[in-house]
């Protein structure tokens, strides 16, 4: 590929889209020519990049001649759609939705865990981890790689900007409902958001799971290369604006102490410990918004299960756990 690959953005004007323009220009990418892409109703306006104004166009299957890359962050609809016609084009797929990551033949990858997976991408296609598998398994993967991970139990915390801007858009509409006395109108949660959680997020599938639980499950065993491991998994919807906290419990092969823990995550790039209880430090999800690292605090021995650890991890959902992956991969192809 070019050393200055021509690279495009679909649905770049969602949440996720405008946070790939900041990590590309913060992380001074090198493109030769930025495309901008997305529905009918945005193309013609336009947005900013390293102060040039770039027009948006509208996405269609023609959209892709000489493109090198294209980072998609729109539906799973759209993915399926649009993404085998920007292959077929020629161009490499970044995709941010869950169409592809289970296809044996598109690589899942976390540029901090498996950077080598990119390089294999026989439909051009590359898969975003689901945010929540990112975060988790930025705390896990130095500790597997230490100890031999068999099995998680795991909470999520998930903050409403992993509904994209309609989340978000709801929970400050329902604050300031609560602040004049106004209805409460619930249009993207089934229950009201705002002094509340709700322990559903995605569909529910058989057997009780939602599908957000089970992509923890079966993308942690593909990315980490372990499909005997083990996960339970309930996710649950919290009155935050942005980044995803991560309750676990992780079983090992060998028994872990918790200062080999500390030194294991240390020593891994993009996460880093934040963990003294006696000063009342362990990370939050103000933390890291807006941030690139995710942060790990709350490292214990575990009282019930042998050779586990419980530990808390949080990581910025729109960032580390969409745009800042998607151009982390796109740095590894280019």
């Amino acid at each position: 590929m070019k050393s200055q690959p021509h690279l495009a953005i679909v649905g770049a004007t969602g949440a996720v889209g405008r946070e790939m323009l900041v990590c590309l220009e913060e992380r001074n990418f090198p493109l030769s020519k930025l495309t901008l892409l997305a529905s009918a109703r945005s193309a013609g306006k336009t947005l900013t990049f390293k102060g040039e104004e770039i027009l948006i166009q509208e996405l269609t299957k023609e959209s892709f001649s000489g493109i090198d890359i294209a980072l998609f962050s729109a539906s799973g609809s759209i993915s399926e759609e649009f993404g085998p016609a920007a292959a077929s084009a020629g161009c490499v797929v970044i995709d941010n939705s869950s169409a592809f990551r289970m296809d044996p033949d598109v690589p899942l990858v976390v540029p901090e865990i498996n950077p080598q997976a990119a390089q294999n991408h026989p439909r051009n296609i590359i898969a975003n981890p689901n945010c929540s598998t990112i975060i988790t398994l930025m705390s896990l993967a130095p500790l597997h790689k230490a100890f031999g991970l068999t099995g998680v139990i795991a909470s999520t915390y998930q903050a409403v900007s992993g509904s994209g801007a309609q989340g978000i858009a709801e929970l400050e509409d329902q604050i300031r409902a609560i602040s004049t006395g106004a209805a409460i109108e619930k249009n993207v949660y089934p229950h009201q958001i705002v002094h509340n959680v709700i322990p559903h997020v995605d569909v529910f599938q058989e057997g009780g799971y939602t599908k957000e639980e089970q992509k923890m499950l079966h993308e942690g065993r593909k990315i980490l290369g372990l499909p005997e491991l083990k996960v339970t998994c309930t996710c649950v919807r919290v009155p935050v604006m942005r980044s995803h906290s991560i309750s676990l419990t992780a079983i090992f092969e060998n028994c872990p102490t918790v200062e080999a823990a500390r030194e294991a995550i240390a020593q891994t790039p993009g996460v880093q410990i934040c963990d003294d209880p006696s000063a009342e430090l362990y990370p939050t999800p103000l933390d890291t918004t807006g941030k690139d690292d995710c942060l790990v605090g709350r490292i214990r021995v575990d009282q019930v299960l042998p050779n586990a650890l419980a530990l808390w991890v949080v990581g910025d959902q729109v960032r580390k756990g969409a745009a800042l992956n998607a151009v982390q991969i796109a740095e590894i192809i280019s």
